[in-house]
């Protein structure tokens, strides 16, 4: 029962944002630099901010300062998605979040040497998940495989965080999934999305870190990142502005250029980071290892892709 009417709350609650959308006019209209063709509700994401509201109220407010934390990013985020922010206010949002993360991680002791490069690291990193945020399902479905990944280090790794965190964050993206991972989506995750659900993953594989010590982890989302970083570096090459909007990730040029199915990208993308991560659970070897034998095999298969298609981009 206690399933059921977690499932039904949110997806009562998805519904009436929907409602609340329409008619605030919260859309994202198409452009040049766009995967889609259709005006679409945006803000859909923010049912990820309402599964983990829902799970602190209802299981005794476990980890208060991760979740104001998670409140300001979601905050600035929705506000981003209905009147475009400026970059300065949003850093300093995402800025103020990550020092009360650190601080529920408790690593405020570090010291500001430490500090300031992981403030940027993790910035870097929930930018660059809210970038893979371009077709229907991406965001979604990559986010099940790694939220399904975390589940299964907690129970056969180590029990790094109260395992009743899972189940409503992971409803909360199977109810977004409903109405995103399909050819014609009802609706887009927004900032608001892509950003709380980076967030909430951020936070979860740090407790995994801090807990084992092990910095390999991070391979949970080496799909997201060898794709972030490269298509970053290949910008930096080609003398571009890497702070504007953009076709010229991997999984872009499948869906625009190669006029593959929105879906079957998405899916693609889950299978290959659902390999990498069941490969971490077997890997007997060292996980640094692994890690960089990981990033050095997708790094190939990036650098190869973009040989021989990205000549299809319309520059």
């Amino acid at each position: 029962m206690y399933y059921v009417i977690v499932w039904a709350i949110l997806l009562v609650a998805e519904l009436i944002y929907f409602r609340i959308a329409d008619k605030l006019n919260i859309i994202d209209k198409p452009n040049e630099r766009s995967s889609h063709t259709r005006i679409t509700l945006r803000g859909g994401g923010i049912i990820f901010y309402i599964g983990a509201l829902l799970w602190f109220v209802l299981h005794g407010f476990a980890y208060p300062w991760f979740m104001l934390a998670l409140t300001l990013v979601a905050f600035i985020s929705f506000v981003d998605d209905v009147h475009s922010v400026g970059q300065r206010t949003r850093l300093l949002f995402h800025f103020a979040a990550m020092l009360l993360m650190f601080y529920q991680w408790g690593l405020c002791s570090i010291g500001w040497v430490w500090i300031v490069p992981a403030l940027i690291v993790c910035t870097g990193i929930i930018n660059a998940y809210n970038f893979m945020d371009g077709i229907n399902g991406i965001t979604g479905g990559y986010s099940l495989v790694a939220l399904g990944a975390l589940a299964w280090a907690n129970e056969a790794v180590v029990p790094f965080v109260e395992s009743h965190i899972f189940l409503p964050i992971f409803y909360s993206v199977l109810v977004f999934c409903l109405f995103n991972f399909r050819r014609r989506a009802k609706c887009f995750a927004g900032d608001v999305g892509s950003v709380s659900i980076a967030f909430i993953l951020l936070f979860l594989i740090g407790k995994l870190i801090i807990a084992t010590g092990d910095f390999s982890w991070i391979v949970l989302l080496a799909v997201y990142g060898v794709d972030s970083v490269l298509t970053i570096i290949h910008r930096l090459m080609l003398h571009e502005n890497i702070g504007l909007p953009h076709r010229k990730h991997l999984y872009q040029i499948m869906a625009n250029e190669l006029h593959v199915p929105h879906v079957a990208v998405s899916s693609l993308y889950m299978a290959v980071q659902l390999i990498v991560s069941a490969g971490r659970f077997w890997w007997p070897a060292d996980g640094y290892l692994y890690l960089v034998l990981v990033v050095g095999l997708l790094s190939l298969v990036y650098v190869l892709f973009m040989k021989r298609y990205f000549c299809l981009v319309k520059h």
